[in-house]
């Protein structure tokens, strides 16, 4: 990068690269007094992308544009889903969705006559050197796809940090103090120590990685949709950011992905169509064999309450609880029919059993009497009529859409998620790859779901709760069952039992260990905040020189 190093003044001008190798920047006339020089920084011609794929849910979704098929509830171009930012966005949003039932969902939340809608919130973190993104370009990069509260910090910090590794002072380059600042940060914050992979930067490295350019980019994408036409999307940006900077004059070959949540499997299968096109990827919070929350948020409605939450923290789950749904009869008709929250479910490769039926014994503690899956969990999925069945096909088409046959469009749907699971996505993970997990216990997430009994349970036996029928369910999600002989029970889903990171158990974190580059086990953060956490925005700046460097 060029630098004015003389002692005169000069002000820092932002410049773009456009295709024909142009770099514009725009500046302004002043007086002949004025001797402040204007400093354009030129961007190496060797050019390494990064693109953002956010998790499920993180992604502003619109009616298409061009109405085929058309929304049966919004107007084209009307938002459909649009994540809010700050409380007081949060507690209106929360207030609309809680006013529409399961049909006004399923009409609205209807994947096929959705988009990716680019016009969210874009939040520019401030830089006093010039280096901060314009709205503008930052648009055009795909920022306004995603959630700004959630990947807004991690989308200007990517952009300032990896484009300023050095600073110049007077006739020499020194280490930028932000990534100063990455050497001397805490490693046991990382769950490791500072040898290995987790090691300081040396200059070397910090100086063969500023021979690149980062360009930021963020990637939405329609997660009501099977994640593996969410790849295909993924795959054709990464072609198009390629094909522009090449038509500038720069070499660009290749991609850096960083991902969050769901995010992490539609960079995987994109990854495994095209390894080639993608330099390494860094997943964060990676529900990697799936998670037990998503099968509580179907068959019961979302939480609105963890143990290992405070008073604030609950008041924001029951916000979220009422926008995400917060009964299985406001949830089903979305989810009953959309491939890519089902593709959250727990996998072939999630530990089993995970869903309990369980009593209250002597002691005053629980028994577990009933265990499942015992085999394909896709087979427990497919099970539509036992009483802990996951759909409840009487709320999945409150509209009538498929005319007396959601069972089958239900079962289709389920076919999906499992060929996904086991055919598009397998083990695979690109060989280039890094990924950290939460495993802490104050962050408490579904290890494993436990309809409890709570009405009188003496006397009863596994095989009492095999026979057991469905009688009915109620708002709050407490399903009541009759058993053959003909008494009956009440059973609710227990509260969060296992660590991780409030949504993701760290069984399921840790399940790329054996199969990447190194795996961090951290604590500290929620789920959707992980990447609002200095510990991992330090993190990905780390790995991202380790994925350059190698």
């Amino acid at each position: 990068m060029a630098t004015n190093a003389s002692n005169e003044p000069s002000r820092p001008i932002p410049s773009r690269s456009e295709e024909g190798g142009t770099v514009r920047a725009i500046t302004y006339l002043t007086p002949k007094t004025c001797t402040t020089r204007a400093r354009v920084a030129v961007p190496p011609t060797k050019v390494i992308p990064v693109i953002v794929v956010p998790g499920i849910m993180g992604s502003n979704l619109r009616a298409r544009m061009d109405g085929k098929p058309r929304n049966e509830k919004l107007k084209p171009g009307e938002r459909a889903w649009r994540p809010p930012n700050g409380i007081s966005a949060g507690l209106s949003e929360a207030k609309v969705w809680k006013a529409r039932d399961g049909a006004a969902r399923q009409q609205i939340l209807n994947g096929p006559t959705l988009e990716v809608d680019n016009t969210g919130e874009i939040a520019i973190k401030a830089d006093g050197d010039g280096r901060a993104i314009t709205v503008d370009l930052a648009r055009e990069r795909g920022w306004g796809e995603i959630h700004s509260d959630s990947y807004g910090e991690l989308l200007s910090t990517l952009h300032i940090y990896l484009n300023s590794t050095f600073r110049a002072v007077y006739n020499r380059c020194d280490v930028a103090d932000h990534w100063t600042h990455v050497n001397l940060f805490d490693r046991a914050k990382w769950g490791t120590t500072r040898n290995g992979v987790a090691a300081p930067l040396t200059d070397e490295e910090l100086a063969r990685f500023a021979e690149y350019h980062y360009p930021v980019y963020a990637c939405g994408y329609n997660w009501l949709e099977s994640n593996e036409i969410s790849a295909k999307r993924l795959e054709e940006r990464i072609e198009n950011i390629i094909g522009f900077w090449g038509k500038a004059g720069c070499k660009c070959d290749q991609v850096i992905l960083v991902t969050h949540s769901m995010g992490g499997l539609v960079a995987r299968a994109c990854a495994k169509r095209t390894p080639s096109m993608i330099k390494g990827i860094i997943h964060g919070v990676l529900p990697a064999l799936g998670a037990p929350a998503c099968y509580r948020r179907i068959a019961c409605g979302t939480e609105s309450f963890s143990p290992s939450n405070g008073t604030i923290e609950n008041k924001k789950a029951e916000a979220i609880s009422e926008i995400a749904g917060a009964s299985a009869a406001e949830t089903t008709p979305v989810m009953a029919v959309a491939a890519g929250p089902l593709e959250l479910l727990p996998n072939h490769l999630f530990p089993k059993p995970w869903l309990f039926a369980s009593v209250r014994n002597g002691e005053g503690s629980w028994t577990d009497l009933l265990g499942l899956p015992e085999g394909n969990p896709y087979e427990l999925y497919r099970d539509v009529n036992s009483w802990y069945r996951l759909f409840d096909l009487s709320l999945a088409d409150p509209i009538n859409r498929y005319g007396g046959a959601i069972g089958q469009r239900v079962a289709t749907t389920i076919r999906i998620a499992e060929k996904f699971h086991t055919e598009i996505l397998g083990d695979y993970y690109h060989p280039n790859t890094f990924a950290f997990y939460c495993d802490d216990p104050a962050f408490l997430s579904y290890g494993s779901c436990r309809w409890l009994s709570i009405s009188s349970s003496s006397n009863l036996r596994n095989s009492d709760f095999r026979k057991a029928r469905f009688l009915e369910q109620g708002l709050t999600g407490v399903r009541t069952i009759e058993f053959a002989d003909g008494r009956t029970a009440a059973l609710k889903i227990g509260l969060q039992d296992a660590a991780g990171d409030g949504t993701v158990p760290a069984a399921s974190g840790s399940g790329p260990e054996a199969k990447v580059k190194y795996l961090f086990r951290v604590r500290g953060f929620d789920h959707q905040g992980s990447y609002n956490a200095e510990s991992m925005l330090k993190l990905t700046l780390h790995l991202i020189v380790r994925l350059v460097t190698a």
